[in-house]
């Protein structure tokens, strides 16, 4: 896997451009009080964010391949972060809605337990610095 991740120049405050090795662009930017103009996405917003969508992948790929109704899948992420630096996060809530026909409370936790404890490399790395917590909503679909 590689990234290439390059400073838009002096003109444009603190925004950067990150080029995936799978060839997709994202802009972030820093906060204005850190001299960014605030037109994209914080780079530790961005880590956050590709936690959650980790972690919904799975949860969406074990209840599909279990055979579950599922048809939503949604993850609200809370963080805070240490007060100095490195401001590591220190605690990360996951609150995930799922949504699908029929859907059993139990299959919903094992597969988040499954993506928490084994295939969420995200969530398993920021866990070295974080508390992780979770809990779960089920919508029931006609």
């Amino acid at each position: 896997m590689q990234c290439t991740v390059k400073w838009m120049g002096a003109d444009s405050g603190m925004s950067f451009v990150a080029e995936t090795g799978s060839g997709h662009m994202v802009t972030m930017d820093g906060a204005p009080e850190a001299g960014g103009r605030n037109l994209a996405p914080r780079p530790m917003e961005m880590l956050l964010a590709g936690t959650g969508g980790c972690t919904a992948f799975d949860i969406v790929m074990i209840l599909k391949k279990g055979r579950h109704q599922v048809s939503g899948c949604d993850v609200r992420l809370e963080a805070e972060r240490a007060d100095s630096d490195p401001k590591v996060f220190t605690r990360i809530h996951f609150h995930f809605r799922v949504s699908g026909k029929n859907l059993k409370p139990e299959a919903v936790a094992r597969a988040i337990d499954l993506s928490k404890d084994k295939y969420c490399s995200a969530s398993i790395m920021l866990g070295k610095t974080a508390a992780i917590t979770h809990d779960f909503d089920i919508i029931e679909v006609a």
